[in-house]
């Protein structure tokens, strides 16, 4: 599904050079489910960040589905990014000045796709996510986990193939970060592969497979034995 190879990310100023990754080595079988940990400033966000192709890596190869991405220009990785890629942030990152139901259907639009096929993926992703009751609400109207809710159901209303989750439940309390925790779950038992960025030991029992960063290596890695 994904793989790196001595992957490297280097981020310069006039008088520094810091090395945020430093030759990441990394397989992602399809539907598994893996979560990265490791302390703050140790290359997690940056890894996600190359793997949904927001940013390209200073060296190494990234491959995608057996294509090399690694060099893409800003314009093409946009492109490869539609209906490939969803994200999940801490923050929601939705949209204020959309309702619910705008805020899902967004990337459809992205892929030009029919209303009425629009219509219908974003009414059944937002009653999978228990939250077609608010389609006409808008974010700040909703609590912390309805947020994400929607947030998930944006992520995978395009079906990608790839799902990126960015310390998923970061603000939410404990009841509403295991409902999210759930409903990533299902999705990856109906063949949706996950990469999880998280602090969260809980979180992380969730996955397959747990990768431990530090100083923007892989250290160690270990295999829950779940699925």
């Amino acid at each position: 599904m994904i793989k790196t190879e001595k992957l490297g990310k280097v981020f310069r100023t006039e008088e520094v050079e810091t090395y945020a990754l430093n030759g990441v080595d990394l397989h992602v079988k399809k539907s598994e489910f893996v979560a990265v940990m490791g302390p703050s400033g140790c290359g997690k966000s940056t890894l996600l960040n190359i793997l949904g192709l927001l940013d390209n890596p200073t060296e190494g190869e990234y491959i995608f589905n057996e294509t090399n991405v690694s060099k893409l220009k800003e314009k093409n990785r946009t492109l490869f990014r539609k209906g490939n890629i969803g994200f999940i942030f801490q923050s929601f990152n939705l949209i204020d000045e959309l309702s619910v139901y705008d805020n899902v259907e967004l990337p459809l639009l992205y892929l030009k796709m029919k209303a009425s096929e629009r219509r219908e993926r974003v009414e059944s992703v937002l009653k999978r996510m228990k939250i077609g009751h608010r389609t006409k609400h808008f974010p700040q109207q909703l609590s912390g986990g309805q947020q994400q809710r929607v947030a998930i159901a944006r992520a995978v209303v395009a079906n990608p193939k790839l799902i990126l989750a960015d310390e998923p439940t970061g603000n939410l309390d404990s009841k509403n970060g295991v409902e999210v925790m759930n409903l990533l779950s299902e999705l990856n038992q109906e063949g949706a592969t996950i990469v999880m960025v998280t602090h969260s030991e809980r979180d992380a029992a969730f996955a397959h497979r747990i990768i431990n960063m530090l100083d923007g290596e892989i250290i160690f890695e270990s295999e829950n034995g779940i699925g």
